[in-house]
């Protein structure tokens, strides 16, 4: 049996990633985003294409107390020596709450155009494509958030670093336009959170909406890492079990 790969091969003198020859033309010349990109489009991105990447990984790479950062946390103090575990168990925790409208986005705004194509304008394009989710029973991904109101910060800032770099473009300005018309219906400003924004500027870098939750997950990777360090050098998520485990043994009927 016979494995074959075009991601990378070594010989003895050189290794090779994606075409390029490690030591010569990506140590030291792109950065790990960029690396990150040339994983999934296998070639180095562009100035522009970098600095939108490197913006969006950073908005979304620390999110403060949340389940995940909590189970970092918890998992290192039960296995100190195993800090690739509390990492991939804060990973595991980044589902649909946090990260998943990313890709549900993507995946709406991409499907939205292989489907009608030029066919519509933006404007008639959202109205479409909000009147056919509401038939459907479908939620709007992208659409609030439980802290930042009505503006979440991280939004007008992508977006505005995506029209300077040239990604305001299709799929972020249907979403933008779908913003406004749902606001419209609902008669109130609703929040369009960053992982909306960023599931539309992903789409307009070319990003197939199957590969956009990992991009989440490598910038939540590098957060976890910090929270782990404070761990560290604190020890303070030891204090938040003990009060878990007083607060259990203090409100519980079964005497044992």
């Amino acid at each position: 049996m016979q494995f074959e790969t075009k991601i990378g091969r070594s010989t003895r003198e050189q290794l090779h990633v994606h075409g390029y020859n490690l030591a010569d033309d990506l140590i030291g010349n792109i950065t790990l985003a960029d690396m990150l990109f040339l994983g999934v489009k296998h070639r180095k991105p562009t100035e522009a294409e970098s600095k939108m990447l490197n913006a969006t990984l950073i908005a979304i790479c620390e999110h403060g107390f949340t389940p995940s950062s909590l189970s970092s946390r918890l998992t290192y103090l039960g296995a100190p020596e195993a800090i690739q575990a509390a990492v991939a168990a804060g990973l595991l925790g980044a589902g649909s709450v946090y990260f998943g409208a990313m890709e549900y986005v993507a995946e709406m705004l991409q499907k939205t155009y292989q489907k009608h194509g030029n066919e519509y304008s933006t404007e008639e394009l959202a109205g479409l494509v909000i009147q056919e989710r509401k038939e459907q029973g479908l939620q709007l991904p992208g659409f609030g958030h439980h802290i930042h109101k009505p503006v979440d910060p991280r939004t007008p800032k992508l977006f505005a670093i995506a029209e300077e770099l040239g990604f305001l473009n299709k799929h972020s300005q249907l979403l933008i336009e779908m913003h406004k018309q749902f606001c419209e219906q609902k008669g109130k400003e609703i929040t369009l959170n960053v992982t909306g924004a960023i599931g539309a500027i992903l789409s307009d870098m070319e990003i197939d909406y199957r590969l956009v939750k990992s991009f989440a997950v490598a910038a939540r990777a590098v957060g976890l890492v910090g929270h782990i360090a404070e761990e560290i050098e604190t020890g303070r998520t030891e204090s938040v079990a003990q009060q878990v485990f007083e607060y259990v043994e203090n409100h519980t009927d079964y005497k044992g």
